[in-house]
Order: C-alpha cells, then structure tokens, then sequence
C-alpha cells in the first residue's frame, strides 16, 4: 500500500489525448478576476485586460508591480505571474506542474517572492511547503522543507507575510495537529487547527508565536514596526462554517495581535462576523474583511466600513502604503458547463468537467450522473456530452427543496444496469442531514417509458442509498444508515431478498467490472475516542468474505470507483489542505484530490493537484 509520487508530465489538456477522457468533479470558484481600487472602495478597475482565472495577489513594497496566482495555463494548474500595478508586463514566474499559490513580495528585495508551494523535486507533487524564488536567478529555496513531522497528521505550511525588514517570514500551519471532523461525532469534512510560526528566509529559527488549543489561526501580517504580528483566529468548529452558506452567519473570528518580542497577544475585535485578511494601513489601524454573511464588508480598527455584499469579492490585500487594494471576484454560478476543458495532469488523458457520480455503461456508449448543479436530478448523455436527456426530475420527488438546493437531498449515484436499460439511483435526504428525512432505492428506464415515475426498491424504513448494478444485473448494493444500524445490503433484483453484506458503517459502494469485488469507504473510530475517526477505501467478495483495507494513513479517503481495467479511482486527503480551510467558500472536502491505485492497494498516486475540491473521477477510454 505504498503510496507512489505523482506523474511528471505537463499538458494543458488542449490536445486529443491518446486515451481517452477522465471525467471528475471540481468544488470551486467558475471565474476569478483581479480588480484594483483605492482603499474605500472606489476606482475599481480591473488590473489585467487579458481574460484568466486569476486570484490571491498582493503589492510590492513600492506599489510598482503586483504577484499573483494563475490558471491560464489550464484550469486547475496554478502558476506564479506578476504584472505591473497598471497590467502592462504580464510575466511569469513560476512553471511547475505542482501548486504555486500566495506569493508576496520581499519588502527588503524586490527580486525575492516567498509562496506556497506543493512542489517535490522537478516534477511531482505532495504536501505544501513555504518557498522563496529569487525573480532574477531561479534560485528556488524550500523554507520550510527541513521541519519534522508525522505525516499521519496534517502537516501544510501556508501563506507566509514577510516582516518590514525581511529577515523573517511568519505564517500559519497545522502541523502536528490531529485530523478532525465537524459537529462531532457526525461530521467526516474535515476541519482545520493552525497556529501562527516564524522561520528565516533560510529556514532557521522556526518557532510558534500564537497558539490556542482548539482554535484556528490564520493569515498572519506584521505591523509596520515589525513588533506585532495580526492574525484571524476562530474555533476549529467554525473552520466548517466559514465554507458552508448555511453556517457562515453563525461562525465568528476575531483580529489577534502577537507582540514577536513578549509573545502577549490581545484581541483588536469583538463583533460578529467572520474576519480574514487582517492587515496594517498605517502605524496604528488595521483592515480586515468580512467574509460572506450579512456583514460582509471592508472594516478597520478605526471605524471605517464598506460593504462587499454579493461583490464576490475575497482576499484583499492593501499596498504598503495602505492606499490601494487588489483582490479577485470570483463567482460560483452558473456551474461549468460538462465536458469543459480542465488542466491534464496526465497528458495521455484529457481531464474534462463533470457533474456529480458519473458513471459509464458497460457498452461504453451512455453516461449517466446527479445533476447537482441544478437540482440533483438524474440525466444522461452520450460519452462527448451530447445527446442530453433528464430521465427522473428531484423536483417531483417531495423532497425538501431547500435541502435539494444546499445538495444534501436528491437522487444520487445513478448506476447503470448492464444492458441499460434500467438507472438505479437513491432517492431522498443524505450526508450529515440524513436523519431529518427518508432515503430508498429506486430504479427508472433510461429510454423514459415510465414518465419520470421510478419503481421504488426499498420500503423507507431505513435510510437506504447509493447504489451500484451487478455486473449480470441480477442484485444491487447499497449502504443504509440509521442511528444504530449501517451497512452494506444486497438486493436480489429478482427474488426481492436482501442479504446483509456488512453492519460497520459503510458507504458509497461500486461492484467491480468482473463481479469479484464490492469496493465501499468505512469509517474508522479510534477505540478509546468516538470523536476521533476518518474513512478509508475497503474491498470485500459479495459473498461477504475477503474483506481487505486498501488505505491506512489517517486521512479520509472516499468515493471510490473502479476504473474500466479494474483499478480504483478515489477522492483523498492524504496531502492535506493546500490553504487555509476557513478561506474556502461553497465547498465540503476542499482536502480531497484524485487519486488512482491497484485493486489490491498497491501504487497508490494522485492524479490530481489543485487549490480546490477534487472528486468523483471517472475514466472514459477511447474506442
């Protein structure tokens, strides 16, 4: 169960791969532009006149240029540029398949960056670390690439701030903190703990200057005379909020200051809202924004406000001389459209969007998936996405819409029967709300005969979900949850029997190509603490024996499907979060990437490496 390093290719995804297709989902801003304004808001423009997906900038000292990430070289592969603060000079800066992300400027050496950086050697990828790049040179330095850990825990190392002088970088990281779920012990999306660090740009002197057990650390900046350090905290519990529509009115930070000398530190706020991206605009006063909620808006400790309510507005960062700001808009809808054209990470395969549990049938020739993005019905397609046809619409369900719209209801995981004629799918509420409401089994014709009326296969009794055919489409397995029974069942499409494959609790089950297998994902509970568990990849035999644990590495692991030549695709979070949680918006698992392994849990390796959500892969080979 050796986990390998990932592909050192580089494609933009714009060729015909040799392949085929590799269909996968993405959690994550649909556009992102750069604007410049003052600092009150006015003279908005934006800084770039090329179109790209560009976000998480700042200034240099002297306001002359700005650095930034990028994806115009495909969507997904984030790149360093910077471009002058009028968008004339556009250059890049960094070029490497891995994640390069939240540069800033040296304030003591224009030509130095420090970033982030999930880069290993030439050309594969694995956890973030804290680099510089001198501009002028190349010379690149991992800063933070000699600290120890346990790599059973998490261990990232993310937006640095350089102090007015440059001799130190501060920034926040979770190293050494223990992988942790929300609401618990319901919850498996993980939250984040982070404290606030500093290392010399060589990578000496690292120490923690900020901590709370419990709490979560972020986005640290130096005051001007570089005696204090400011920074967002919040309770780990928020971290899961701050990313939720539905939670962010009800999660709060506060502005912490540091004295670097004392290690003192104060509270400048105490109002609600959820404060990131605190920063000094002269020797006293500090900005911050309110991240989305009814208070979302530009504050400082000095009273100053202006909202940014459905601006789409997220991390601004002021020059030096607290005059100007740059930040992205970024928006979330319409979602991209299918088959939209994402950055390959393995060039022999064009990585392409898709909506949600796609899965291919036998033949190869339809494609079946939830349509989360609009309301979680069930459609089809053919392979190159055209051809579209909605087979069973939520809408008629019953189901709470407002729980339909968050996706936490609907008909999920359509599975096709092995002549396809039949699309099994559940039908009802799931995830961390599956106990407010009912889930079954059902199953619809694919040719529409039964005007969108499916044949209902379970009688309610238990929430019953996530199906998967048969290979001979002869039984399906499912997973059903209740507060005391879980587990995995199978449906004798013909007898109408169900058999108890599995009581732990288990879930998103895929039945292999050749019928020898049940690949599903089970939750792991330490003993001696409830509250302390994650999920990892199993296979076991539909006769129930066989059980075997592909992934053991504390992490979670999940959505695991078989590939067509019997491999097993799946979403983890081995290597952990690539920026802060609490900065994330819309998403649920912004830890998971792609990753391919062997049935047998062997060459385990990402095929993904992305600032955002990654899952439900899906391979399509060509003919």
């Amino acid at each position: 169960m050796a986990i390998g390093s990932a592909w050192a290719f580089i494609s933009t995804g714009a060729h015909a791969a040799p392949n085929g297709d590799l269909l996968l989902n993405r959690v994550g801003p649909v556009t992102s532009e750069l604007y410049v304004s003052n600092a009150d808001g006015t003279n908005e423009h934006k800084l770039l006149p090329t179109e790209g997906f560009d976000y998480h900038a700042s200034f240099s000292k002297d306001g002359q240029w700005i650095v930034f990430t990028s994806e115009r070289d495909g969507l997904g592969q984030s790149n360093i540029y910077r471009v002058k603060a009028d968008g004339t000079g556009l250059q890049r800066l960094t070029d490497h398949i891995a994640i390069d992300d939240a540069a800033v400027f040296s304030p003591s050496d224009p030509n130095t960056i420090a970033f982030v950086s999930s880069r290993r050697g030439a050309a594969e990828f694995g956890t973030t670390n804290v680099w510089t790049l001198n501009i002028a040179t190349g010379a690149l330095m991992n800063v933070t690439g000699s600290i120890r850990f346990d790599p059973e825990k998490p261990h990232g190392f993310f937006r640095p701030s350089w102090s007015p002088d440059g001799k130190w970088l501060a920034l926040p990281s979770d190293i050494g903190s223990d992988w942790r779920g929300h609401n618990l012990p319901v919850g498996w999306e993980r939250t984040q703990e982070s404290s606030i660090y500093l290392i010399r740009p060589d990578g000496s002197g690292w120490k923690k200057i900020a901590s709370n057990p419990g709490y979560d650390d972020g986005s640290p900046s130096w005051s001007p005379d570089g005696k204090h350090v400011v920074f967002y905290e919040t309770p780990v519990e928020s971290t899961w909020g701050a990313h939720r529509p539905e939670g962010i009115n009800s999660v709060s930070t506060q502005i912490m200051s540091v004295d670097v000398g004392s290690l003192a530190k104060n509270a400048l706020t105490s109002t609600p809202g959820f404060k990131v991206f605190p920063q000094y605009v002269n020797a006293t006063d500090v900005a911050y924004h309110v991240k989305g909620g009814e208070t979302e808006g530009i504050y400082t400790t000095a009273g100053v406000f202006h909202s940014t309510s459905n601006t789409g507005i997220r991390s601004p960062h002021y020059s030096a001389d607290g005059t100007k700001m740059v930040y992205e808009k970024v928006t979330f809808r319409p979602a991209r459209a299918n088959g939209a054209a994402l950055f390959s990470f393995d060039p022999a395969w064009d990585y392409k969007y898709v909506d949600v549990f796609p899965q291919l049938s036998a033949d190869r020739k339809k494609l079946v998936y939830t349509e989360k993005a609009l309301n979680s019905s069930i459609a089809i397609v053919n392979p190159d996405f055209s051809g579209y046809t909605r087979i069973y619409d939520a809408s008629t369900s019953g189901l709470d819409a407002a729980m339909v719209k968050k996706g936490l209801a609907g008909a999920f995981q359509p599975t096709w029967s092995p002549n396809r004629e039949w699309v099994a799918f559940g039908l009802g509420d799931w995830f961390f709300t599956r106990g407010a409401g009912p889930g079954r089994i059902a199953r619809i014709k694919a040719d529409g005969s039964m005007n969108g009326h499916p044949e209902i296969l379970t009688d309610g009794s238990i929430n019953a979900g996530f199906p998967s055919y048969s290979p001979d489409g002869k039984k399906i397995v499912y997973r059903v949850w209740s507060p005391k029974v879980q587990g995995l069942r199978i449906l004798d499409l013909d007898m109408r029997t169900t058999t108890v494959l599995t009581t732990d609790a288990d879930n998103l089950p895929g039945w292999s190509p050749d019928g020898t297998k049940i690949v599903f994902t089970r939750k792991q509970i330490n003993p001696g603490d409830p509250n302390k568990f994650n999920y990892d990849v199993f296979t076991i035999s539909p006769d129930g024996t066989g059980l075997a644990r592909l992934t053991a590495d504390g992490s979670n692991q999940g959505h695991a499907v078989w590939t067509w030549d019997g491999r097993i695709a799946y979403s983890s979070g081995t290597y952990g979060f690539r920026d802060e949680l609490a900065l994330y918006d819309n998403s649920f698992q912004p830890d998971g990437q792609n990753w391919v392994m062997n049935a047998d849990g062997s060459d385990q390796h990402p095929i993904t490496d992305t600032l955002w959500e990654e899952a439900m892969p899906m391979y399509i080979p060509k003919p």
